[in-house]
């Protein structure tokens, strides 16, 4: 008797163990999805700000403008920030822009960062332009 109740404490303990880990690896999983998605939000964020430096000639310096994304990005949102310095190099005026863009979920009033807490991502990405 002693024996069976030993071996019934000792696979219930064994059971909650590998439930354990079974949560944690689809966590894990779940979070690693949400990352791809962050950084592709951010990704079509600085997209959007190379376009508008290059072929409108445009930067709101300091000012961030956000993106709210639908499709399979619903839920995420991208910030854009950008920023121009303007140079001259022999008789040739040029523009650097730096164009800085943030993907996250979930936004906050649809901006990032976002709402930390709970299951937060967030990715940034650069570009360096000069035209």
């Amino acid at each position: 008797m002693i024996t069976a109740i030993f071996l019934l404490v000792v696979i219930a303990v064994l059971g909650a163990y590998i439930v354990s880990v079974s949560t944690t690896q689809h966590t894990t999983a779940a979070l690693d999805l949400q990352g791809s998605k962050a950084y592709q939000a951010a990704y079509a964020g600085m997209q959007w700000g190379v376009f508008q430096a290059l072929q409108n000639t445009s930067c709101v310096s300091g000012v961030g403008v956000s993106i709210a994304l639908t499709g399979n990005l619903a839920g995420f949102s991208a910030t854009v920030v950008c920023t121009s310095t303007p140079y001259t190099e022999g008789s040739a005026s040029n523009t650097i822009y730096r164009i800085t863009s943030t993907g996250c979920s979930p936004p906050n009033a649809g901006a990032c960062p976002g709402i930390q807490g709970g299951y937060y991502v967030e990715r940034q990405l650069e570009a360096t332009l000069d035209k």
